[in-house]
């Protein structure tokens, strides 16, 4: 563990905004100014609390509303570089001072990791580096770590319509947190994780160097793929395979209240959804809505087939009548068009919305997940319904694995839920009053549903997703992270990767210098055997 030098004593002594600003102006800003000064004005990429800008930097990618209020302290400086040397320096500076850093691409971060710390530190914003390079000749593409998931399929729709990327929905997550915890979107079925079509990055060390795949070696090559970058360095830029796409997809969203027979078709979507072909996905979407004046629960049957209606109703009418899906129902587009509508952007509206950056409608809200290996009966989807009616805006998103995802194993990238998993849950509680009381209210409402649902989900342990993250699981001990504690929730995001994932920690970072609240810890020194 890095020692603390008097300066840091100092400064978590004395609160006082002038300290902070002296720490920064007096010796930070120097100090970056001698690594990288001939590059850039210094200025124009530091943003202090007293700076025009930092307020707006800082809550302009905060995608959770809840934690604008946060009491945990704010950056002494946010960064937004242009370039690698810049942040090169700011990993060598803040070492020299003993200061934290946060690193942040499209601040969709489930509990506010990228950009808030309890001891001082910096933020690095990535939003100046998104530049995307689309090779269509050997299909791959460079893209920077600060880019959006929308910026990608517009730049590749740009070059291609029949090349996509299997990555999420949401068009504004940033690419370097999706990528490095995995990343699961229409297209898993079909080609897997974004993780799994990695085929190059570049990354900075603890010490400041820049290394690609070669120089990086495999095995933290391998931990960023999956295993949360941020534990591990910096990382610049990735290189993806795009996969193949037809020029026609199909998409729909079938809905059905409990009126309807919502329940039943959401237990028989469970013993098939994994089993389809696998160029068709259908996830759930679980809410509240209200019909005739009466509240209810809604099961939304939400989907892509890579193909036309023609092939579609067929493959419907043989595996899953029951929903009775008509040509009616559906809509062909283009692959890249198929994105703006899982994005739910208006019908009609151009290309050009996937490159905003910011979600149209916020919301405060907690997240948490699971992943299921045996159907849920009907008595316990029922008792899902049940606790629904007791909250005002729930979700739950049901999202089918098997094809691809059988077929790679739990150990070629950190991310372990393969083979074995029909589904991975998502629950989800919004809210619009930010008091204290009523967060705490809809939060306590979330993990009674979490309590709920563990008879229903894996056990041993009972798993979940790193990009859906989740506090509640466990934290590290920000001065004295531990592997022993580390492990109680890394095992339930990686299985029996975490032990190799802290060996690489070990390797590239013994000093634990890159950690948060759900960092990779290294492993223990061993013992020294003593002389009998």
């Amino acid at each position: 563990m890095m020692r603390c030098s008097p300066l840091v004593v100092f400064v978590l002594l004395l609160s006082a905004n002038w300290v902070f600003s002296d720490l920064i102006q007096e010796m930070f800003v120097p100090c970056m100014s001698t690594y990288f000064g001939a590059y850039t004005k210094n200025m124009e990429i530091m943003h202090t609390p007293n700076s025009s800008l930092y307020s707006y930097i800082l809550q302009s990618s905060m995608q959770n509303p809840r934690w604008v209020n946060s009491t945990a302290s704010k950056p002494l400086l946010v960064m937004t570089p242009f370039h690698e040397s810049e942040i090169q320096a700011a990993i060598i500076c803040s070492r020299r001072y003993d200061l934290q850093i946060r690193i942040r691409s499209g601040g969709h971060d489930y509990e506010g990791l990228s950009y808030l710390c309890a001891t001082p530190f910096i933020l690095i914003d990535l939003v100046n580096l998104r530049s995307i390079t689309v090779n269509i000749e050997d299909e791959t593409a460079w893209v920077q770590s600060g880019a959006t998931l929308g910026e990608l399929y517009y730049a590749i729709a740009k070059r291609s319509g029949i090349h996509g990327f299997p990555a999420g929905l949401c068009s504004t997550v940033g690419i370097g947190g999706h990528l490095t915890g995995g990343g699961f979107g229409t297209m898993v079925r079909k080609y897997g994780l974004a993780a799994d079509n990695i085929l190059d990055a570049y990354l900075i060390d603890v010490n400041g160097r820049v290394m690609n795949r070669e120089t990086m070696g495999e095995e933290l090559f391998w931990a960023i793929r999956g295993g949360g970058g941020a534990s591990f360095g910096i990382i610049l830029s990735w290189k993806i395979k795009l996969v193949p796409v037809p020029k026609t997809v199909t998409a729909f969203t079938v809905s059905r209240t409990l009126e309807e027979g919502a329940t039943k078709l959401v237990h028989r979507w469970q013993y098939i959804a994994h089993k389809m072909h696998e160029d068709l996905f259908i996830r759930i979407i679980i809410q509240n809505v209200c019909t005739s004046n009466k509240r209810t629960v809604q099961a939304s049957f939400d989907s892509l087939f890579l193909g036309g209606i023609d092939r579609l109703i067929p493959l419907m009418s043989a595996i899953f009548p029951e929903l009775g899906l008509k040509p009616k129902d559906c809509n062909e587009m283009s692959w890249v068009e198929s994105a703006l509508y899982f994005a739910e952007f208006k019908k009609g509206q151009p290309l050009e919305v996937l490159l905003g950056r910011t979600l149209l409608s916020k919301s405060n809200f907690k997240a948490k997940s699971d992943f299921v290996q045996e159907p849920i009966p009907e008595y316990g989807l029922e008792g899902i319904w049940e606790r629904f009616l007791e909250e005002d805006l729930p979700m739950m998103i049901m999202d089918p694995f098997g094809g691809r995802m059988d077929q790679i194993s739990e150990s070629d990238v950190p991310f372990p839920h393969r083979e074995g998993n029909l589904y991975n849950i998502q629950y989800l509680v919004r809210w619009e009053d930010n008091r204290i009381e009523e967060s705490n209210r809809h939060k306590n409402w979330i993990r009674m549903l979490y309590r709920y649902m563990k008879p229903f989900v894996s056990k041993s342990p009972r798993a979940a997703y790193f990009n859906f993250r989740d506090l509640d699981l466990g934290i590290n001990n920000h001065t004295k992270t531990s592997y022993s504690e580390g492990r109680v929730w890394g095992l339930k995001y990686f299985k029996g990767n975490f032990r190799r994932l802290a060996q690489v920690k070990s390797n590239v970072d013994p000093d634990n210098f890159f950690r948060s609240a759900q960092s990779i810890p290294p492993l223990p020194a061993p013992r020294k055997l003593q002389n009998q």
